[in-house]
């Protein structure tokens, strides 16, 4: 369910720089100003799938050890984000707008950080 909200998006900018859209799930939260863009809403969709692949839970879990292994190993917040392999996944495919019709389950495992 996508929902558009510029104040979730600017809360959660508070832990990640200037944050158009998250995903928590089942939740999209979007900029209002952005809740047209096909490709930011691919790239949350495909977080949407990585979730619940690891029941929820575990998506976050991951993504937080990566996040903080990405810290001590980069130095840098932004890289560690990049360095995400759930971000990695997204932001190598969400140009693809059919990626997730044939995505493999767990792809995300094919990204190191």
């Amino acid at each position: 369910m996508i929902i558009k909200s510029d104040l979730v998006c600017k809360a959660c900018s508070i832990f990640i720089n200037n944050v158009q859209a998250i995903t928590l799930y089942p939740f999209i939260f979007v900029r209002r100003d952005r809740a047209e863009d096909k490709k930011l809403l691919n790239h949350e969709k495909i977080h949407i799938e990585q979730q619940k692949e690891l029941f929820v839970i575990g998506f976050y879990i991951i993504y937080l050890m990566d996040w903080v292994r990405g810290i001590i190993n980069y130095k840098n917040n932004s890289t560690a984000y990049y360095k995400i392999r759930f971000e990695q996944e997204a932001y190598q495919n969400d140009d693809d707008l059919n990626y997730l019709e044939n995505r493999r389950p767990y792809a995300y495992r094919k990204y190191n950080i």
